[in-house]
């Protein structure tokens, strides 16, 4: 968070991007969506620490249920049924694809469980926020800004627990770290940093593709970011990829193309039915034209 957070800033100080100006509303609509970023981002990582990493990839492979039910509940507008029975493959075949062993914890459940709710509640937020019209929220809130700004108020709630959790024990696992042999401090701030700023601008491209689709479209796409990880591993590390990846990694990209025809197909089949339902309310004329 900090390390984006400066990014952020020195953007906007140095006039490269034109920095928001909040309301009132604005600020409020911002912290809700820092605290969800915050604790998506926690949650995410406690389940990490309490569980194996296939486990927590799994649990975080329903997100798109989560987006679904969020976003149909504060928009109010829910899609076809088709489209969302077209999310199981989706998740199905990610979560095949991850399964490599069947440890099970409750906390690592919970967690990810948490973490997937969390990141629902801040893409339907976030969404809201952009489609806002009239300058209600602010001026120059773009969907870089925007995540900006949700970045900066996510470091500041993010210190106390900090302070809570790790504060008293931080500098001796950094000791910890360098007497090791394998890095030197400078080492560890150079991997803090980069590491810090691809997880930045990643999630900035997130909200630029957030503003031109649907959440669940977002957390389709989230949920498939898991097989193209397992590609990269292979690619650049060299990794052995598995029958059973292999065959997840298929079901999970042919239901992402499911999910995109058939939402496509219904979207059209609404905007059909809407110019019809307009046609027949438009008055006619004396003649009935």
């Amino acid at each position: 968070f900090g390390v984006g957070g400066l990014y952020a800033l020195t953007l906007w100080i140095t006039k490269l991007r034109a920095a928001p100006v909040l309301t009132k509303e604005g600020k409020s609509a911002v912290n809700k969506v820092g605290f969800y970023h915050m604790s998506g981002q926690e949650l995410s990582m406690m389940s990490l620490n309490a569980g194996a990493v296939s486990f927590t990839h799994i649990v975080k492979a329903l997100e798109p249920f989560f987006s679904a039910m969020v976003s149909g509940i504060m928009f109010g507008k829910w899609m076809h049924p088709n489209v969302y029975l077209t999310l199981i493959p989706v998740v199905g075949g990610v979560a095949y694809a991850c399964l490599k062993e069947r440890s099970f914890s409750w906390l690592a459940f919970w967690t990810a469980m948490g973490s997937n709710l969390a990141f629902a509640l801040r893409a339907v937020v976030s969404k809201s926020a952009l489609d806002a019209s009239g300058g209600e929220l602010g001026e120059n809130l773009t969907s870089v800004n925007l995540f900006g700004a949700v970045t900066i108020y996510a470091f500041i709630q993010s210190i106390p627990l900090f302070l809570l959790g790790e504060g008293s024990s931080f500098f001796d696992l950094w000791k910890k770290a360098v007497s090791a042999g394998t890095s030197t401090s400078v080492d560890l701030v150079k991997g803090l940093i980069v590491s810090g700023l691809f997880h930045y601008l990643n999630n900035e491209v997130m909200y630029l593709a957030l503003s031109n689709v649907h959440p669940v479209t977002l957390a389709v796409g989230n949920t498939m970011k898991r097989v193209f990880i397992v590609v990269a591993s292979v690619l650049v590390f060299r990794n052995p990829i598995t029958v059973q990846s292999a065959i997840g990694s298929v079901i999970g990209i042919g239901g992402v193309l499911l999910y995109s025809l058939t939402k496509q197909k219904y979207e059209e089949l609404e905007k059909i039915k809407a110019a019809e339902e307009a046609a027949a309310a438009k008055p006619k004329g004396r003649f009935g034209k």
